[in-house]
Order: structure tokens, then C-alpha cells, then sequence
């Protein structure tokens, strides 16, 4: 996916959009792969418990209680990406519909300072 088609994707008015955005325009890194045949809601269970593993650290998120519902409400395969702020001090997952047409939910993670050097397993997918 081409760095303007997601820009495009995230120009909601959405907090963790807004700041996914932010550091796409940034120069971000950004991934994202291919669609499988797992649907969102489906992928709502493995996050939830990313999501808890994130709050026990107590890790700094944006959007993800809110990601989430939508997940558990699309139902339909889907595809994941991450942008990875320039500083690598933010995560953002971004989920998007099987043909990348559009977000389906996009949440953040704010990373310790000894998580920037490389992208921690319990974000990917």
C-alpha cells in the first residue's frame, strides 16, 4: 500500500487516526500485510489480550477499548498494519477492510524507552 493511500485511510476525526496520521506525515515506517481469511472479530480475542498485557505494564495506549467494538462489529476478514512513529516512542495498529479500502480501527501504543530500539512481540500480529 502506497504511503498517500493510507494517509487517506486515516484522515478521520478519530483521536488515535488523527495521531497515526500525524506520524505518517512524519516520516513514519509503516507495514501493511497482506489480508488473510481470519476474520476481525476474530482478531478482537488476540488483541483483547495484547490490550491487557499492555495495561498490566502500564503502558500509555490511545484506542484501543474503542478499536475493539469495532472489530467484534465488522466481523468480516481483514488486514493489519503498523506505523511506527519516526522516534519509535508510538505503535500505531491499523486495521483495515480485506481490500484495504478502508479503516476498520486504528489504536496506539506509547513504548517504554527501552522498547523504541525494535518493535515489541505483543504488537504483532
Amino acid at each position: 500500500m502506497e504511503r498517500h493511500q493510507l494517509m487517506r485511510l486515516l484522515a478521520g476525526d478519530d483521536e488515535p487516526s488523527k495521531a497515526a496520521l500525524a506520524a505518517l506525515t512524519g516520516g513514519a515506517d509503516y507495514v501493511v500485510w497482506e489480508g488473510g481469511s481470519r476474520r476481525s472479530d476474530g482478531h478482537a480475542g488476540v488483541f483483547t489480550i495484547r490490550h491487557r498485557c499492555m495495561q498490566r505494564k502500564g503502558a500509555e495506549n490511545l484506542g484501543w477499548e474503542r478499536a475493539l467494538e469495532l472489530l467484534r462489529e465488522h466481523a468480516q476478514p481483514i488486514r493489519i498494519g503498523q506505523i511506527t512513529a519516526l522516534d519509535r516512542s508510538w505503535i500505531y495498529t491499523i486495521f483495515l477492510t480485506e481490500d484495504g479500502s478502508a479503516l476498520v480501527a486504528c489504536a496506539g501504543v506509547r513504548l517504554a524507552v527501552e522498547q523504541m530500539s525494535d518493535r515489541p512481540d505483543i504488537l504483532r500480529p
